[in-house]
């Protein structure tokens, strides 16, 4: 059994990927699990045989996080292709196409702040979970090519979409535009109507309750400052 996202998660974990990355969230708990992911090793074979480019290792790493992903969705959460980072009990997500440098903004963080102060929550697949009014970020094995993740939960601030640039540049994006991005950055059941609705449900929540940005941006510690000085000026505006 495994704590994630707040919830009891039964799964076989059989590679070593899965069995590494998931070790933090190793749990105790008996009882009635709130999710089974019960995709079979002979099922992955099959999968690994008609595409043998990835080894069963990789697999079952990307099936079983695809299938926590849209089991989440069950359970008032989504998870959104970012990089997480936890500052003062609050979460900033960092959001791109891959390569883009996501993670390595979020590395940026930690060497301006401190690796104390600026917590990777996930590199890669963070999980969100509407609870009551609030949304909450959660780390889960599931972080890309690196271990990057923490078993932690904090409480969503924004979400910050990246694109490389010379210059430096933030704004917050209307939501028009923000819907878009969100969808396209979504771990997506497109052949789930019930599930896909769901999810448009809760994004919508998303951007009643948080702030979406667009920033372009270069590797640089001005980056991160005026990312952080934007985010945080609109809150104290708003308090």
């Amino acid at each position: 059994m495994y704590k994630i996202a707040g919830l009891n998660v039964k799964m076989e974990c059989s590679g070593e990927t899965l069995l590494t990355q998931g070790e933090p969230y190793r749990t105790a708990a008996a009882g009635q699990p709130d999710m089974i992911i019960d995709i079979s090793d002979e099922a992955l074979v099959k999968i690994k045989e008609s595409y043998p480019q990835f080894c069963f290792d990789e697999w079952e790493y990307i099936h079983k996080g695809f299938a926590f992903s849209y089991k989440l969705l069950e359970h008032s959460g989504f998870c959104l292709h970012a990089s997480a980072v936890a500052m003062g009990n609050k979460a900033v997500l960092f959001s791109a196409p891959c390569g883009t440098g996501k993670s390595t903004h979020a590395g940026l963080w930690q060497q301006y702040f401190g690796k104390d102060k600026a917590v990777i929550i996930n590199d890669d697949r963070p999980a969100l979970r509407l609870l009551g009014d609030e949304i909450y970020v959660y780390g889960t094995p599931w972080s890309g090519k690196t271990n990057l993740n923490a078993n932690i939960k904090v409480l969503l601030q924004a979400v910050v979409f990246l694109k490389q640039a010379g210059e430096n540049h933030i704004e917050r994006l209307t939501n028009k535009e923000a819907i878009k991005r969100l969808i396209r950055h979504s771990i997506r059941p497109n052949h789930d109507k019930g599930k896909m609705d769901a999810l448009l449900t809760l994004l919508d929540t998303l951007l009643q309750k948080t702030p979406v940005y667009h920033l372009d941006c270069n590797i640089s510690m001005d980056a991160v400052k005026l990312a952080y000085d934007t985010i945080n000026k609109r809150m104290r505006c708003i308090i």
